[in-house]
């Protein structure tokens, strides 16, 4: 399972049922594999199966894989290995109804949503930030386990989780219980023990937590469903929202969507609640710069004053590390990792150059590798250097780095986060991590930069991406005071429009996508990699030759990737276009080439 292979037949002596996991050979190796169905016997000699394991995937999670292996291009052993088999035994069908202790009271327009999603297979819940969606959440989860059912919660990423899950516990006590990648071995098997003997009734992670073994599930909730972390980067290229709406399906239960900016093609497929307002009664001003990014003397006053002040503030930087790229100030050379096509980051606590998409590391170099000169210099600001020079400008003022780079544990993550919910934090400096939904206080200022580096992107989503990340980022300020935020941006004029009414971009932007662009288009990537560039290019151009030939499909473009070259290997790709996403499936069929992957319904072209 896992292995690229198509299916396999052995041979039982005794009846096996469909989904169970058994034991055969492989070559000469003992191997896993799941009975998926029973055949006649083949003229050609079968192996026996060892042994049957007292685990078994559901039809549902069969389903679930032979889709993704249809409409994601991957193969069914790769799809069958995300999920967690259930364990063969005989499990109690009496569980315990959680008592809450507290209930939780709705406001009168939060009892209409609430309605809304109870009548909606599927629904949107269009909730402005601090509108109250997790309590809609939390009572209509109430009502399922009332029912005797459990509730699963996908939440984008481990950075979302750790007030989540404080509010979840509060209320739900000891049923509710987390999953994600992050977690030990030991910590995963209390979990799965939980899950298998149905005291977890409240199932809370990322993507991967879709393929729990949750058995009597009665909904399943996406919250933040616009994030991009929900679309798998790597095979099998899937969406867990989608397929979170695909197992509803199956199941016939409800799936509910939140977001504060939905993404276009939700808000234009499902039927939604537009829940406004919130709790929060703070005004919140915007003042634009028009600047490149750079920490200019305005924002150092304007934080310095802040902090004076006795406030808290957060800076965006789209950037990890010092510097994007190092360059050659006498013959303009950049750095580049010898393995991809990109120019290698500086981290300047490590003293090293790495490379973001390979990992691969380098010691700082004092020459320019090409002309030997000592004149190398930064481009772009960075998370890194940004937290050195804004240490500097206030006596006292804490300033912590807050990506990737630095918080690379969930206790590193929650650790951070209650430090600065303390006061012992002043500013926090970060990426996309700073967006994700946590809960701050005390922010009175939000300083927002290099929004028009995601504004110039050739990517079809630039303008929704931009937009709903300057949203996100501002309405993690201004929970109880009146806060400022800072953009720094040449394009006051598009944001302005839009930033109290992202529903009017919404629309606009269906207007602008017609005909063009999903929703109304579908879209798929091909991608070919190989070590040998004119092989990869090779087969390229002999698909992108067969498929336009086919009359309900379009080629939309094809060529080297922007990121020629990753981990080695060269990367050339294919831009399809098609009115059906069962079009594209039948074309990209004709195309039997192990170096090249599908990725349905592409949100990056890189």
């Amino acid at each position: 399972m896992g292995s690229p292979l198509e299916l396999l037949t052995y041979h039982s002596d005794t009846l096996l049922d469909i989904g169970i996991q058994v034991s055969v050979t492989l070559g000469k190796r003992e191997m896993k594999g799941v009975v998926i169905e029973g055949v006649d016997k083949p003229a050609f000699k079968t192996q026996l199966i060892i042994a049957s394991l007292p685990f078994s995937f559901s039809s549902t999670q069969i389903k679930m894989a032979q889709f993704m292996a249809e409409y994601y291009g991957c193969y069914l052993g790769e799809s069958l290995n995300l999920c967690v088999p259930y364990e063969i035994k005989e499990i109690s069908s009496e569980f315990l109804i959680n008592q809450t202790t507290v209930d939780i009271i709705l406001s009168s327009q939060q009892n209409k949503a609430l309605d809304f999603i109870r009548t909606h297979p599927v629904s949107l819940l269009f909730g402005d930030t601090g509108a109250g969606k997790s309590e809609i959440y939390m009572k209509r989860m109430d009502e399922i386990l009332s029912e005797g059912k459990r509730a699963l919660l996908l939440l984008p990423e481990i950075s979302l989780t750790p007030q989540m899950e404080e509010r979840f516990k509060r209320h739900f006590g000891d049923v509710f219980v987390l999953w994600h990648s992050k977690m030990t071995p030991k910590q995963k098997k209390i979990t799965l023990v939980k899950i298998y003997d149905g005291t977890a009734r409240i199932v809370a992670g990322p993507r991967s937590a879709l393929f729990l073994p949750l058995k009597d599930l009665g909904i399943i909730v996406v919250d933040e469903e616009h994030d991009e972390s929900y679309k798998s980067s790597s095979r099998p290229r899937y969406h867990a929202r989608d397929m979170a709406v695909y197992v509803g399906s199956l199941l016939n239960i409800p799936v509910v969507l939140g977001s504060a900016t939905p993404s276009l093609s939700s808000y234009a497929k499902y039927p939604y609640f537009r829940l406004r307002g919130g709790y929060y009664t703070s005004k919140r001003t915007f003042v634009f710069e028009p600047s490149v990014e750079a920490l200019t003397p305005f924002i150092d006053q304007t934080i310095v004053k802040n902090y004076q002040q006795e406030h808290q503030g957060i800076v965006f930087i789209p950037t990890r590390a010092n510097f994007k790229y190092m360059i050659c100030d006498s013959c303009g050379y950049t750095i580049e990792c010898p393995f991809c096509s990109v120019g290698m980051s500086l981290h300047r606590n490590a003293k090293a150059l790495k490379c973001h998409y390979c990992n691969y590391t380098e010691v700082l170099p004092r020459l320019c590798p090409k002309c030997q000169s000592s004149k190398l210099t930064n481009s772009r600001l960075g998370t890194a250097e940004a937290v050195e020079h804004l240490g500097t400008i206030a006596d006292g003022m804490k300033v912590v780095q807050f990506d990737r780079d630095v918080i690379t544990t969930q206790n590193k993550l929650i650790k951070t986060l209650k430090a600065f919910n303390n006061r012992e934090i002043d500013l926090l400096v970060g990426t996309q991590m700073l967006s994700k939904g946590h809960d701050y206080h005390d922010i009175t200022l939000a300083v927002v930069m290099g929004i028009d580096n995601l504004l110039a992107q050739a990517d079809y989503r630039a303008r929704e991406k931009a937009l709903s990340l300057l949203i996100q980022i501002a309405g993690r300020s201004g929970r109880k005071e009146d806060s400022t935020v800072i953009v720094q941006s040449f394009n006051e004029s598009f944001f302005r429009e839009y930033l109290d009414d992202y529903e009017l971009f919404l629309q606009n932007e269906l207007r602008l996508r017609e005909g063009k662009y999903p929703p109304y288009k579908k879209l798929a990537r091909l991608l070919f990699s190989h070590t040998n560039g004119l092989k990869a290019k090779e087969v390229m151009e002999e698909a992108s030759g067969r498929l336009s030939t086919i009359a309900t499909i379009e080629v939309v473009g094809f060529g080297a990737s922007p990121i020629e070259k990753i981990g080695g290997k060269y990367r050339f790709q294919i831009l399809l276009r098609s009115d059906k996403s069962t079009e594209l499936i039948r074309a990209i069929k004709l195309v039997k080439s192990p170096l090249c992957e599908i990725d349905m319904d592409p949100i990056e072209f890189t």
